[in-house]
């Protein structure tokens, strides 16, 4: 198996076997970002070819500053959130206009497990499940979100807030507990 840094040598020189090695190795966990943003496995698979196409093709811009990985799992998360922009409005209406929210909602995500999340979050619509992902997952601020989305920071926070209020919903009907 080769290195990391073989890997990137390999690929910053064109080399197919070093590629196909990158794609092997972080083909899964890449799929496993673009899935957890792209509901269905087929569109999940188009942005994940989109993303190691990018990955490949400005390889060279990557200068060993920060983590590989972390940089593969950028691009794979904005390739994810470009597929997304061009099929979907984020600027959804709300499905309530009061948006109190209990503390017990702001802890949704420390109740639940990894699979627990990825196997609900596939049934929320896209715009929930996008802000979610982004702020509860990847760690982005609202601001950020607003910017990366192209709608209003006080909409990525309803947005989060009607997440985490299905979420729950869910998570009671389907009898999911936390154990902790």
């Amino acid at each position: 198996m080769m290195t990391e840094e073989d890997l990137i040598k390999g690929c910053k020189a064109n080399d197919r076997k070093a590629q196909k090695a990158l794609y092997d190795q972080y083909g899964p966990i890449l799929m496993a970002i673009c899935k957890r943003y792209v509901r269905q496995t087929e569109d999940a698979e188009d942005v994940l070819l989109e993303a190691f196409y990018k990955i490949f093709s400005n390889i060279n811009q990557y200068e060993g500053k920060g983590s590989f990985e972390g940089w593969m799992k950028r691009i794979s998360v904005n390739e994810s959130l470009m597929f997304l922009r061009k099929r979907h409005n984020f600027n959804i209406s709300l499905e309530s206009n009061h948006l109190s929210i209990s503390s017990d909602e702001y802890s949704v995500e420390e109740q639940l497990f990894e699979s627990d999340i990825l196997d609900v979050l596939d049934t929320l619509p896209t715009g929930y499940r996008t802000v979610f992902n982004l702020y509860v997952i990847d760690g982005m601020k609202h601001r950020e979100i607003a910017e990366e989305l192209g709608i209003s920071i006080n909409t990525s926070k309803s947005q989060l807030i009607q997440a985490k209020r299905r979420l729950a919903s869910l998570l009671k009907k389907n009898k999911i507990s936390a154990v902790g």
